[in-house]
C-alpha cells in the first residue's frame, strides 16, 4: 500500500548533521560524471551525501561565476540569497568567501533570513531599472536553492543582469570552468575564510521589504482587502514564510500563514507520489494536508522551498491542475489589465495545455510557444512583448499593471495572490472559472508518463527531424503539425511534438534517467487520451527505428 499523501515518519527524515558534515568532508572526483558540476534548467543540483553538491563544487562554481561576470563587463553588486534547505546556508557562506576574496560587492539579506527566487529576480531588476544593457554597473545574482527537491539536496543558480535564469551559453561556460578548477585541485580559486571576513565587507539589502511593498503595483490588493477574501497561505516550510506574514500585515488582508514552521527535515510534510518528501505545490500528495482544509478558506495556496512555484486549492475543487490555473490566469489577466501592451503575446511552454491556445485565440492574442524552460520568456518579459509566461510545472510570472517588467523568473507568491484577486473581482474561484472554460473549449485530459529508452535512443530522440514521423494520423485525427523546433522562437525542443485538431503528444529524453518523458493531452476525454498515448509510443518507436 502506497504511503503517498500520508504524513512523513521519523524513518523518512534526513540527518542534518550528517548532511552538513558530508558537504565539508566529501571531495568530488572530476572523473566521475555524477560528481561534476552540471547546470540543468535551474542551476547545479545534487546532494552532499552523493558527493554531487559539496564545498568544492560551490568554491569552484562561485569562482567561475566571478570570472564569467568579469568577462561580460559586469561590475555592479551581486545579490545573494538562499532558501531553507539544510545545505543552503553552508553553500551561501562558501559563496561569500569566494565573492569577497575576489572583491565583488555582494549584497546579502539584511535580516540574515531566507530569500525566495522571485524576490532575488525582483531585486536585480529594481537595481538595473533605467540602466543600459551594456552598463558595467549592472547587478546580477545567485540564489542557493534546489527548488522543490527533497531535503537532502542543494542547488546553486546564477541569474545574470536580466534577472532570470542564465542561458545555456552562460551555464555551459560556468560549469566547464568550475569542473576545470576542481580538476586542478581548486588552484585558481580565491577565498577568504568566513570567520575572517569583516562585516563591513558585506553589503545588505532588504529583499522582503522591497518585494512586498511593490506588490500593489502588480496585484489589485485593494480589491482583495475590500472583498474580505479569506486566504490560507502555506509556505511548505520554504523561503516565503516571512513574506506571507508581511503581506498580510502590510496590506491588512485576511491572511493566515497556516504553517509557519521551518525545519530542514520537513517533518511536517505529507509524502509525494514516490513516497519521498518533496515540496511540490502542484502535487496532490505533497499538498494533501492543505487540501484537507479547503473548506476553511476562500482559497488556500502553497509554494515550494524557493517560492518559484504555486499551488492553488479551492473549496469547490481542491488542488487545481497547474495547466488549468494557467489558463484561468491568462483569461483573467488579459481581460483586466487595460494598460498592458495590446500586442503583448501569451507565453507558454510546448508541453502546456491546448486550453491555453484556445484562450489565446478567444482573446485575439498572439501565442508564443517555446521549449521547456522559463529562460525562454526572459526577453519578452523584459521588453513587454510577452505579458505572461507560464510553464506546465506550476511556474509563471507576468507584467506589472503598467506593462513593465516585474520578475524574469518564476514567481509563486505572485500567482497565489492572483487567485485571491480573481475571487475578489469576479466572485468566482479559479476552478469555477476553469469549468466555464472547459464548457467552451473542451474538457482537457492531460498526463505525463515515462517510457523506457536506452542512452542511444535518448540521443536519437533529441536529434529527430519532423521527417522521421511517417504517420499521418494520431488517434483517429489528421496530424496537423510535427515539431522538433518550437513555433514561438524556432529553438530546438530536444525532442518531438505531434499535434492534431484536439490532441497532441510530446516526447523528450530525460536528462538523468534511461527514460523519455511522454506528455499528452486530449480535449476529447480520458479514453481518447489513452489512445493518443498508445499511438504516441508507436510513433516514437517507429521514428527512433528509422533515425
Amino acid at each position: 500500500m502506497t504511503r503517498a499523501g500520508q504524513p512523513a515518519e521519523a524513518s523518512d527524515l534526513i540527518d542534518i548533521d550528517e548532511l552538513i558534515n558530508a558537504y565539508y568532508d566529501r571531495k568530488p572526483d572530476p572523473a566521475v560524471a555524477a560528481q561534476r558540476v552540471a547546470f540543468g534548467t535551474s542551476g547545479h543540483r545534487g546532494s552532499s551525501l552523493s558527493t554531487s553538491f559539496n564545498e568544492d563544487h560551490i568554491l569552484a562554481t562561485t569562482q567561475a561565476i566571478v570570472e564569467y561576470r568579469a568577462s561580460q563587463g559586469i561590475t555592479g553588486p551581486l545579490f545573494l540569497g538562499r532558501d531553507t534547505h539544510g545545505l543552503s546556508l553552508p553553500a551561501e557562506r562558501t559563496a561569500v568567501e569566494v565573492l569577497v576574496a575576489n572583491g565583488v560587492d555582494v549584497r546579502l539579506d539584511s535580516r540574515e533570513s531566507w530569500v525566495p527566487t522571485p524576490a532575488l529576480s525582483h531585486a536585480i531588476l529594481t537595481y538595473n531599472r533605467g540602466r543600459a544593457a551594456d552598463d558595467p554597473g549592472r547587478s546580477d545574482g545567485i540564489v542557493v536553492t534546489p527548488s522543490h527537491n527533497p531535503p537532502r539536496d542543494g542547488g546553486f543558480k546564477y541569474n545574470p543582469p536580466h534577472g532570470g535564469p542564465a542561458d545555456t551559453d552562460a551555464t555551459g561556460w560556468i560549469a566547464d570552468r568550475a569542473n576545470a578548477l576542481i580538476a586542478a585541485g581548486l588552484d585558481g580559486v580565491k577565498r577568504t575564510r568566513f570567520a575572517d571576513i569583516d562585516a563591513d565587507a558585506l553589503g545588505e539589502y532588504d529583499f522582503r521589504e522591497g518585494y512586498v511593498r511593490d506588490l500593489e503595483k502588480i496585484i489589485d490588493i485593494n480589491a482583495i482587502r475590500n472583498a474580505g477574501v479569506r486566504i490560507g497561505a502555506d509556505p511548505l516550510g520554504g523561503a516565503s514564510v516571512e513574506y506571507w506574514a508581511l503581506i498580510g500585515e502590510m496590506y491588512g488582508l485576511d491572511l493566515t500563514v497556516v504553517n509557519p514552521d521551518v525545519d530542514p527535515t520537513w517533518r511536517f510534510m505529507t509524502l509525494d507520489w514516490d513516497e519521498k518528501i518533496r515540496m511540490d505545490p502542484s502535487s496532490p500528495s505533497a499538498m494533501a494536508s492543505l487540501v484537507a482544509r479547503r473548506s476553511e478558506y476562500d482559497v488556500l495556496t502553497g509554494n515550494d522551498a524557493d517560492a518559484d512555484r504555486h499551488g492553488i486549492v479551492t473549496p469547490d475543487a481542491g488542488l487545481m491542475n497547474p495547466n488549468h490555473y494557467l489558463a484561468v490566469a491568462i483569461d483573467y489577466l488579459y481581460s483586466h489589465r487595460p494598460d498592458w501592451p495590446q500586442d503583448a503575446a501569451i507565453g507558454k511552454t510546448l508541453v502546456s495545455s491546448m486550453i491555453i491556445d484556445r484562450v489565446a485565440e478567444s482573446l485575439g492574442r498572439r501565442l508564443l510557444e517555446v521549449p521547456v524552460g522559463f529562460k525562454w520568456f526572459v526577453p519578452g518579459l523584459l521588453d513587454g512583448s510577452v505579458a505572461f509566461g507560464g510553464e506546465e510545472s506550476a511556474g509563471a510570472s507576468f507584467l506589472r499593471k503598467d506593462g513593465t517588467v516585474w520578475t524574469t523568473d518564476k514567481d509563486g507568491i505572485l500567482l497565489c495572490l492572483l487567485a485571491s484577486e480573481i475571487i475578489a473581482v469576479t466572485g468566482k474561484t479559479p476552478s469555477q472559472r476553469y469549468a466555464e472554460l472547459e464548457k467552451e473549449f473542451g474538457a482537457s485530459a492531460y498526463q505525463r508518463v515515462d517510457a523506457a529508452a536506452s542512452p542511444a535512443q535518448k540521443a536519437a530522440l533529441g536529434k529527430l527531424s519532423p521527417d522521421a514521423v511517417t504517420a499521418s494520423e494520431l488517434a483517429g485525427e489528421t496530424i496537423t503539425a510535427k515539431l522538433t523546433n518550437a513555433p514561438g522562437n524556432g529553438a530546438a525542443i530536444g525532442g518531438l511534438k505531434v499535434q492534431t485538431e484536439s490532441a497532441w503528444f510530446a516526447a523528450r529524453p530525460s536528462g538523468t534517467e534511461d527514460v523519455y518523458k511522454l506528455y499528452a493531452e486530449s480535449l476529447r476525454g480520458p479514453d481518447h487520451l489513452k489512445q493518443v498515448q498508445e499511438e504516441a509510443r508507436a510513433v516514437v518507436a517507429a521514428a527512433l527505428e528509422g533515425a
